[in-house]
């Protein structure tokens, strides 16, 4: 607890403070006596009273065994009760206190969250169906994919062991409601072009299922697969959110292949009022701007796709003023709570976080000489005498720096260095600093293992999909670029539009994996139409037709994920934050520029060549401008 009288704390307030000191000491979890001031001279000299007179701080340890992170809050919320003094400000800073905030960060984010995703995503559907009707279907159909996923998750986390924080909370219905969505566009504009073919619409549905289908399940099998890569995590919540996730993809499949079509064929094609696709009506998608698109790349592809990977190169640079060496506690929020309020103002005041200690536990042999090696330490003020029971000796010393500073850090690894080399001591160094630079380390050791192996994965599914080995070798190439362009381009937003003071250690691995899954997507999407076409136009020609079929679902697809995972940044917290505008700025990239512009360039370029080893179209095919009759209207047969 942080206590400020900025006229300077009287002794009235001190005897307040020390009588609170009773009452805070009983409440429950409580362990030991409270370290408090009874008046400013003997507070500073233990360091609990600023030099000016102006701050004070009150030491409280509490023990919840493992619930504690949960029962913080409520914690909180009593000593507040209790802690009141008239003239006096008292903040409750300190690891109980970032707890407690940190609840209150998340609090209400699965009603908050997926209400603003649901608002945005029925915003973009109506612009992109122009209809008052259609966007009900998707969408109904994601929410109920998002419940049913949270009771699996439920289940898993209550009877499996299944690591389930505040974290997967967030990411989870932005990834259901997004990608199921996503599935959702592809799936109805199938099936309003078959409705153009055929008159049945059951029978218009049967084929749109079965052109669509493998299309989706590939995309989902590859994030879900993606997703379950991050098992191989050392931090336990990464490890916990990948099969949170891939649970959520999964129960999206089913239901946007069984629930979603099955509704589409009982409303008919009424759905689509205004625009209703009668039977014998032109498919306005042949004239269109996607259409127009791929007849521009087509007259110079190679320079096209020389100058696009060019531009996305320089975008990488970007990359270069990544710092991922993980946030401080000041910087982790894009709001200033208590406990950061409280930490700044003993900071200012030349004051050091009490509550902010190592702990060390030895063999109580060698206590003494741990004791003597972690006096030696710069950084760490004179430990405390060794407690002694069963033979271990455990040993606490305060940290003089802010808990997830870079500078706690150093001092941890200097007290590591010291107490590890002796013999027979078998040292361990513990506490709020140790566990943020565990974390760190722990990130840096999953980014190296992870990334290698989810690119690995994705190609593997690739070239099953594609039955091919250069397309799936020139698609990941391209996922690759596309994420270093958008890992640079946002990097330098959050340095110098955001002002964000660096990136979470988990950050690019997050980042890699949401986009590399979810941006693999689309050249799915893309490259499944480029197969089916091809087989009866050949590669070029197919090219453009996939690209002319697929060019305005896809980029709607790409708009609502980017707009579903831009909402993460309502939560006042930077780490996710960061990950809604990287992987939304990623996803715009695939859908705008890699998909629609680098791979068609590269196909129409490389011509059959793509489809090595197989022999899905060696001969060259010549790229024919067919005469396009004038466009039947829409609304034909309403």
């Amino acid at each position: 607890m942080v206590y400020q009288r900025a006229s300077g704390l009287t002794p009235e307030d001190f005897a307040a403070i020390s009588s609170q000191a009773g009452d805070l000491g009983g409440l429950d979890g409580v362990t030991g006596d409270p370290v408090v001031a009874p008046d400013a001279r003997q507070g500073q000299q233990t360091g609990l009273v600023s030099q000016d007179g102006t701050i004070a701080q009150t030491v409280l340890t509490f023990n919840f065994g493992k619930d504690g992170w949960s029962k913080m809050p409520d914690a909180a919320d009593q000593v507040r009760d209790i802690a009141k003094i008239d003239g006096v400000t008292v903040h409750i800073a300190g690891s109980g206190g970032q707890a407690a905030d940190a609840s209150e960060a998340f609090a209400g984010v699965d009603g908050f969250l997926i209400l603003a995703t649901i608002i945005v995503v029925i915003v973009i559907l109506l612009f992109t169906y122009r209809s008052p009707l259609l966007w009900i279907l998707p969408i109904v159909s994601a929410v109920i994919a998002y419940l049913v996923a949270t009771a699996v998750v439920y289940y898993l986390a209550k009877n499996g062991g299944l690591t389930v924080n505040g974290q997967s909370q967030g990411i989870l219905p932005v990834l259901v409601i997004g990608a199921g969505t996503d599935y959702a566009l592809l799936l109805v504009a199938r099936y309003r072009e078959e409705l153009r073919r055929h008159e049945d619409r059951h029978e218009a549905m049967g084929f749109a299922l079965h052109r669509a289908a493998p299309a989706i399940l590939a995309s989902a099998a590859t994030v879900a697969l993606g997703m379950l890569c991050l098992l191989f995590a050392e931090m336990n919540s990464t490890q916990g959110l990948g099969p949170v996730l891939s649970v959520g993809i999964v129960v999206t499949f089913l239901v946007m292949s069984t629930f979603l079509p099955a509704m589409l064929v009982i409303f008919g094609r009424w759905m689509f009022w205004p625009l209703r696709p009668t039977f014998g009506s032109r498919e306005p998608t042949t004239s269109g701007i996607w259409a127009r698109v791929g007849r521009r790349i087509a007259i110079r592809p190679r320079a096209v796709w020389v100058v696009t990977g060019l531009l996305l190169g320089v975008s990488c640079l970007g990359m270069l003023t990544l710092d991922a060496q993980g946030l401080s506690t000041e910087d982790s929020y894009t709001k200033e709570f208590d406990s950061i309020v409280g930490q700044k103002l003993l900071v200012e005041h030349g004051l050091v976080d009490k509550s902010n200690s190592l702990m060390i536990v030895a063999n109580a042999d060698e206590a003494d000489q741990v004791g003597e090696a972690l006096g030696t330490v710069d950084g760490l003020q004179a430990p405390a005498e060794p407690v002694v029971k069963d033979g271990v000796a455990f040993i606490q010393g305060v940290v003089n720096a802010d808990v997830s500073s870079q500078a706690a850090f150093a001092t941890v690894e200097r007290a590591r260095d010291a107490v590890h080399g002796i013999p027979g001591a078998d040292a361990l160094v513990g506490g709020g600093s140790a566990i943020y630079l565990d974390t760190k380390l722990a990130s840096s050791r999953d980014n190296k293992v992870i990334i290698p192996i989810v690119l690995l994965l994705v190609l593997l599914i690739l070239i099953i999909l594609l039955r091919a080995v250069a397309a799936p070798l020139i698609l990941i190439l391209t996922v690759v670029l596309s994420f270093g362009a958008a890992l640079g381009l946002s990097s330098l937003l959050f340095r110098y539009v955001f002002g964000f003071a660096g990136e979470d250690a988990g950050f690019p691995l997050f980042a890699f994996v949401f986009l590399v899954a979810l941006g693999i997507d689309y050249n799915i999407f893309l490259m499944t139409r480029v197969r089916e076409e091809t087989q009866q136009h050949g590669t070029r020609q197919g090219t453009l037709r996939a690209l002319t079929s697929t060019g305005g679902v896809i980029t709607s697809a790409g708009i609502v994920l980017a707009a579903t995972f831009t909402v993460l940044g309502t939560i006042p917290v930077v780490f996710l934050a960061e990950i809604g505008v990287a992987v939304a700025l990623g996803v715009i990239l695939d859908t705008m520029i890699v998909r629609s512009v680098l791979v068609t360039a590269l196909n129409l370029d490389l011509g059959g060549k793509i489809w090595w080893p197989g022999k899905l179209d060696r001969g060259e095919h010549r790229i024919e401008e067919p005469t396009q009759p004038e466009p039947e209207p829409e609304t034909a047969g309403v």
